[in-house]
């Protein structure tokens, strides 16, 4: 392995591992804005309809991104489109911090 490639390995770890804190994430704040998600995704992120997706487990950055997609347009679906229009970036960041922080399980049969 070259310095280059050891230097690029360290700072991407270094970057994935930031806390939700550093990055102005709240997870509390999420988990008390998330009151307005669980219709839809539940308290949990569990999907509860056909066409919800399970938000829980999902990286945070995903998550932001699809959230800022709704808001802006450039993601359309009729209920998300109306939600996203009206949260702020800090609610953006706290809601995708609570969802990916919430640990899934998965047992085998």
């Amino acid at each position: 392995m070259t310095l280059a490639f050891l230097r690029a390995a360290t700072l991407a770890v270094t970057a994935f591992s930031l806390s939700a804190a550093a990055l102005g994430q709240d997870v509390n704040a999420g988990r008390r804005k998330a009151n307005l998600c669980q219709p839809c995704h539940a308290l949990d992120g569990r999907g509860l309809l056909p066409d919800a997706p399970h938000l829980s487990g999902q990286p945070a950055v995903y998550l932001e991104r699809q959230l800022r997609a709704f808001r802006s347009g450039e993601r359309r679906n009729d209920m998300m489109s109306l939600v996203a229009k009206y949260l702020n970036d800090d609610d953006v960041r706290d809601l995708a911090a609570y969802f990916a922080s919430i640990k899934i399980e998965i047992k085998g049969p």
